[in-house]
């Protein structure tokens, strides 16, 4: 009897289909919701795209999946207004952190990322594929706060404030790159212990 084998790339957009729908629903700021749905969107579709010419890992598939959740969820509430109170409460915190981890969700795209490069061989080994991984992370999310300040400008009202996230913390690009980067060196070392590649 053959055993069935369960697509979880599939699994994992069904699901994000799902999400989407229930967060444009009365949505705190339908011009956030927009924004923030068209980066995961965006990210689904790619994926979708490359699917049959570069299959991912389902680790890797899962780690882009969680931060994709975290987007839409953040879309709906817009990120600094997501009901994160018991965070807030526990730890003392005086502004809302649930934007700090989507950032470090950012950062477990270091994964995919280096398993891209390895099974390319388009690096030399693991470690090097590894440390690829971290930096582009951490390109990346400088790029990414480049974007945020200049969406900011341009729109120049809330839409513009809520994308940005700031809460009024003057380090809050620098912090949300940190959180980028400790991401990528979890999802680096998660890499480098775990991954094999599958025998021919």
């Amino acid at each position: 009897m053959k055993k069935t084998v369960i697509n979880m790339p599939f699994v994992f957009v069904l699901i994000l289909s799902i999400l989407a729908i229930i967060s444009c629903i009365n949505a705190y700021d339908v011009q956030v919701w927009w924004t923030e749905f068209t980066c995961a969107a965006g990210l689904v579709a790619g994926l979708g795209l490359t699917y049959r010419k570069f299959k991912f890992s389902n680790m890797s598939y899962f780690l882009l999946f969680c931060w994709c959740v975290l987007q839409l969820i953040g879309a709906h509430y817009t990120f600094e207004r997501v009901p994160f109170d018991f965070v807030t409460n526990l730890f003392g915190f005086e502004r809302n952190h649930y934007d700090r981890l989507a950032h470090f969700t950012v950062g477990l795209a270091a994964f995919p990322i280096a398993e891209l490069v390895y099974r390319k061989k388009w690096v030399a080994g693991k470690g090097v594929a590894v440390c690829f991984g971290i930096l582009s992370i951490m390109a990346l999310a400088n790029a990414w706060e480049l974007v945020e300040w200049i969406y900011a400008e341009i729109d120049g009202g809330s839409a513009g404030l809520a994308f940005l996230g700031s809460q009024g913390d003057i380090w809050d690009a620098q912090k949300d790159m940190l959180m980028d980067t400790l991401g990528a060196i979890l999802s680096g070392i998660l890499f480098y212990f775990s991954f094999r590649l599958k025998k021919k």
